[in-house]
């Protein structure tokens, strides 16, 4: 339970960040835990998080501000285990170095600095640019499903189980401690209005809620891939070329060169013609002796 001075720090922290949110940030606190807040920042341009919707908890403890609180991101971005407590100057893992004067907003805009930048500590990971990006268009997706474990029915509306436990984790997913399908409960419960403009939004974009994937339309299905329609013109031509129907155009050689059959009456009676020319000259040889 919070201290009086930590629920009158933080009911004026959140009045602060409500009327004046930073940039990329959004947060307020537990409606049944003042000490356990809910942040989403989302990614900033020309970065591989661009557009991305990372959510996640900050734990305060009871005496705050004269401590810092428990930093974990819940949403796979590539940059951070989830669901693991990260090792900050600004979180827990370092209470000495924490100024009381620092509030939630600074706490969130250092964590996003953190995010942003390359430096590793405890609870970060590595992974490349395109993989934060696939993570980043997969991040409501993975809020509002719980990671593929909980999906809409489209006839009530509710949220059910699809029976793919641990689906999506993704890069530096977790799949011990709380399941993924709790978590996309949890985040329905703290971001009500968020989590419908997901939903919306998944729609609109085609989502397969089961996988994360965006679905192609049924006109890809149904259209045959270009490659099985180049290889069905090149069996067709071969049939074409083995009955004769290609016309004076012979096949390549080995050396790529191509050879034409025919040439005209000549080409057909060179022998004769041969035969002629000989009998020809002998005649004119005889007659000039």
């Amino acid at each position: 339970m919070a201290t009086r001075a930590a629920n009158k720090r933080l009911v004026r922290e959140y009045k602060a960040i409500t009327e004046n949110p930073p940039p990329y940030i959004q947060a307020h606190p537990s409606e049944s835990n003042i000490l356990e807040w809910h942040y989403i920042i989302t990614g900033p341009e020309k970065t591989p998080y661009e557009n991305g919707q990372y959510w996640g908890t900050l734990v305060f403890p009871a005496d705050y501000p004269f401590k810092p609180p428990a930093i974990r991101m819940m949403t796979p971005s590539g940059r951070f285990q989830t669901s693991t407590r990260l090792c900050l100057s600004i979180s827990d893992f370092h209470p000495k170095s924490f100024n009381p004067a620092w509030e939630v907003s600074t706490i969130l805009m250092g964590l996003l600095s953190f995010m942003t930048s390359e430096e590793m500590t405890t609870g970060s990971i590595s992974a490349t640019d395109q993989e934060r990006r696939i993570l980043a268009a997969r991040s409501r997706w993975w809020n509002s499903t719980g990671g593929g474990s909980g999906v809409l029915d489209p006839v009530s509306d509710i949220v059910v189980s699809n029976r793919v436990p641990g689906a999506g984790a993704g890069i530096g997913g977790s799949r011990g401690g709380v399941g993924n399908g709790d978590l996309g409960h949890k985040f329905r419960e703290e971001w009500k209005d968020v989590d419908v403009e997901n939903w919306r939004w998944l729609r609109a974009k085609g989502f397969n809620l089961a996988t994360g994937l965006i679905s192609p339309p049924p006109a890809a299905i149904n259209r045959p891939p270009a490659s099985s329609s180049a290889a069905t013109d090149t069996e067709g031509a071969r049939r074409r070329q083995r009955s004769g129907s290609i016309g004076n155009t012979g096949t390549a050689g080995a050396a790529g060169v191509v050879v034409r059959r025919g040439g005209g009456w000549f080409e057909g009676h060179r022998v004769f013609v041969g035969i002629v020319f000989l009998i020809a000259w002998a005649l004119l040889a005889r007659s000039l002796e």
